[in-house]
């Protein structure tokens, strides 16, 4: 009778987990083969959007942060930081934007819409950006866009913001304090060294963009000759 109590007992305790285990949710990561980046050194075509050089930035400061689509967090499965990933789990159907998640998902009303509220919703020409790279075929592609004999706040600076930057730190959203959609908020870390420090991942300053690639030489040098000049709003 004892043999058979304890035969029972160890048959409803393996019940049991079983029934705990298919009770929760696991959001595993998925893993994938990064496809190549095509392209890099040619110049860059207007007619062309490039995932590396506009799409890829966008994404990481405005939806690949912590707590939500970050290689850590990946929330409901979604993780948006690098190329495969994005085509992994972001729902993109390439050269059909209105039937990609990822681009209905930018257009959605209330707390459907992505990135969610209080977070800025991308704007028009953001959201014409990911529509016309999906449509194009959703590429892993990039081009030559940086040339260090440029670097006006307007020409240089000011964009990087709105690429690699303002979706973390903005009026609804000023991470770490910090608001970089205007050039007053700019040229303000600029002069206090956090800008530069923080670009270039030196020690002591929190590395930028976050959770995302170090920028370009390229770009990095742009920034540290409009330091240089003054940070002029030109």
């Amino acid at each position: 009778m004892h043999t058979v109590n304890s035969r029972l007992l160890e048959i409803i305790g393996i019940l049991l987990f079983l029934l705990i285990m298919m009770s929760c949710k696991h959001d595993i990561p998925i893993q994938v083969i990064e496809t190549p980046v095509t392209g890099g050194e040619q110049t860059c075509s207007a007619d062309t959007v490039y995932f590396q050089n506009s799409v890829l930035p966008l994404l990481n400061s405005s939806c690949a942060m912590s707590g939500c689509h970050d290689a850590i967090t990946h929330k409901e499965g979604v993780n948006l930081t690098t190329y495969g990933n994005v085509m992994a789990t972001g729902g993109v159907r390439p050269g059909d934007p209105a039937n990609s998640k990822l681009y209905k998902v930018l257009n959605q009303t209330g707390g459907d819409r992505m990135p969610p509220p209080p977070a800025a919703a991308f704007t028009q020409a953001q959201k014409d950006l990911m529509y016309k790279w999906i449509l194009q075929g959703a590429k892993n592609n990039a081009c030559n866009d940086c040339d260090t004999t440029l670097f006006t706040y307007s020409g240089a600076v000011s964009p990087l913001m709105n690429s690699y930057c303002k979706g973390c730190h903005n009026p609804a959203s000023t991470g770490g304090g910090f608001d970089l959609s205007t050039y007053a908020g700019v040229r303000s870390i600029a002069l206090n060294g956090k800008l530069l420090g923080s670009i270039r991942h030196d020690a002591g300053f929190i590395a930028m963009p976050q959770g995302g690639n170090k920028l370009s030489a390229c770009r990095i040098t742009q920034v540290q000759k409009w330091i240089s000049a003054g940070s002029p709003n030109n």
